[in-house]
């Protein structure tokens, strides 16, 4: 009994080593090649092919299908990618994950441990200790990562020699026994919370003897579909194309789980003659490792004619919270994790509440009240708040020069929307009874110039948005702003003035002519604030 436990303690102690050198490894390529990563899969859409070689190759570098997941997300919400492209990304990242099972059973289970992975996890400190901050830090977090890693795995694989002797898995081919096995696979990836884990504790329990071949697959079936959960958790509550992607990646685990299970003797007898054709050992893990790789191109052959299909039926799914404007369409914690995909996101919902903010100012300009405004000030109230609370969730400690320049850009310009927003609602709520014609003269040139402002903003950020090319540099489009910003600042000058004048004349109350000016003057406030948050916008892309 007493070797029992300690066999168990050992295989627990296992398991846990294992997933901190995965998450170090993860983590520390993640922050790395961020930039990379951006390059990679910005170019995945041009060809299905192209995505989906961009989803394997990125899946085989940080060795989790759930980073990449996290990546598509990211990167289908910063308009890099579109949902057609992200599904073939999203498949070859299934593909891609296969590679764990090879690094296992080439290598993890066949090595000595203080050849490699110790020298590997000492290199590794050294560098996060002497680059704190940097890319070298995170490489060496990498580094180490990928040395625990097989530490972990040498630990479990000594762990199953020792419960071999002493207790075996339940056995058996038939229907029950397969859907226990696949279950089992399910619920330890459940408890785990990585695919990667319940596939080297498969290999090296099939190593030991304790899993028969079919067993072993099927409860690498079981954990492909668990792996489910974790695109499921991160779409809770996250924008509508991070619930699509999660969805298309629930739809390609369970459909390829369901045909292989009920596929699975064939598939067994199939990897055998492939290996006795590949002339590789007959050895069990390797045996599992090719049938994960030939498990994973099943899903690619049944999922490639659905693709157009699926993408479709996706983008007719959760289109309630877009059509909610008060609702972030950019950020959720998805990618809040990952610096680089967060200052992407957040840049572009700043842009978005600038665009609600222009027109708060535009309904103000042609007179609405405060209650007509009242459903503008609400989303971007609540979009306010979620930005604020998106940049807290933000993972900063990594965070390179560029990214912190970005956020801090970002910061300013949504500090200005958010003043002006503010200053719209102040000039909303006052009076705007124009008592004379002089007045209303100088009021409806003060109006021009606020409106001539405001579309040339509107024209520059459509096409920056829309990728389109313009006629002028960003350098150009500044110099513009700037003169139709002071020729709005003549107009109120001009307004001001005539206000003012019919005070002293008497033609118009004083208290009048106060909320008047109060209105106007609130209203170039907020004007003002637009053109600066545009100006900020356009000097940091130049």
């Amino acid at each position: 009994m007493s070797g029992l436990v300690e066999s168990l303690g050992v295989l627990i102690g296992g398991i846990g080593l294992f997933l901190l050198g995965i998450t170090m490894m993860t983590n520390g390529l993640k922050l790395a090649a961020g930039p990379a990563l951006e390059v990679i899969l910005s170019r995945a859409t041009r060809t299905p092919a192209a995505g989906l070689a961009s989803g394997v190759l990125v899946t085989a570098l940080v060795q989790s299908s759930s980073a990449v997941t996290v990546a598509v997300i990211g990167f289908v919400n910063a308009g890099l990618l579109d949902l057609g492209g992200a599904l073939w990304v999203l498949f070859g990242a299934n593909l891609g994950m296969t590679t764990t099972g090879w690094i296992v059973s080439l290598l993890g289970l066949k090595m000595k441990i203080d050849a490699l992975a110790l020298p590997l996890v000492g290199i590794g400190i050294a560098l996060r200790l002497t680059g704190v901050g940097q890319r070298r830090g995170a490489l060496g977090d990498a580094l180490a990562g990928f040395g625990i890693l097989f530490i972990g795995i040498a630990t479990l694989q000594g762990a199953f020699t020792g419960l071999v002797a002493q207790y075996r898995l339940p056995q058996g081919e038939g229907l029950v026994e397969v859907l226990m096995q696949v279950f089992a696979g399910l619920v330890i990836t459940l408890l785990v919370q990585s695919s990667s884990a319940t596939m080297t504790i498969t290999l090296a329990a099939a190593q030991g003897g304790m899993l028969s071949t079919q067993g072993g697959a099927a409860v690498i079936i079981g954990a492909n579909i668990g792996t489910t959960a974790t695109a499921l958790l991160a779409a809770v509550g996250a924008t509508p194309n991070a619930r699509r992607a999660a969805v298309a990646q629930v739809i390609f685990n369970v459909v390829t789980g369901l045909v292989a299970t009920a596929l699975l003797p064939w598939m067994i007898g199939f990897i055998v003659r492939v290996g006795d054709w590949l002339h590789l050992p007959h050895d069990p893990a390797i045996a599992l490792a090719l049938f994960h790789t030939a498990f994973n191109v099943l899903g690619l052959v049944i999922m490639v004619p659905l693709a157009g299909r699926l993408t479709r039926w996706l983008q007719s799914r959760f289109r309630a919270r877009e059509g909610d404007e008060g609702a972030p369409q950019f950020l959720d914690d998805t990618v809040a994790v990952v610096p680089e995909l967060a200052a992407d996101a957040l840049r572009l919902e700043v842009r978005r509440i600038g665009a609600i903010v222009r027109r708060m100012v535009r309904m103000t300009l042609a007179g609405a009240d405060a209650h007509a405004l009242a459903h503008e000030q609400s989303a971007t109230t609540r979009l306010f708040n979620a930005a604020q609370k998106f940049v807290q969730r933000m993972n900063r400690q990594e965070m390179v020069p560029a990214t912190a320049a970005a956020l801090a850009e970002s910061l300013r310009e949504l500090r200005y929307h958010e003043s002006a927003a503010e200053q719209a609602m102040q000039a909303a709520a006052l009076a705007n009874v124009l008592p004379d014609a002089g007045v209303a003269a100088s009021y409806a040139q003060f109006e021009r110039r606020s409106l001539a402002l405001l579309d040339a903003i509107e024209a520059v950020d459509h096409a920056s948005r829309e990728n389109e090319s313009r006629l002028r540099s960003p350098g150009e489009d500044s110099a513009l702003i700037e003169n139709l910003s002071q020729a709005m600042e003549g107009a109120y000058g001009a307004l001001k003035a005539q206000l003012l004048g019919e005070g002293a004349a008497g033609t118009v109350s004083i208290a009048l002519m106060e909320e008047l000016l109060r209105r106007h003057s609130a209203l170039r406030r907020a004007l003002q604030q637009v053109a600066k948050a545009h100006s900020r916008a356009l000097s940091f892309a130049d």
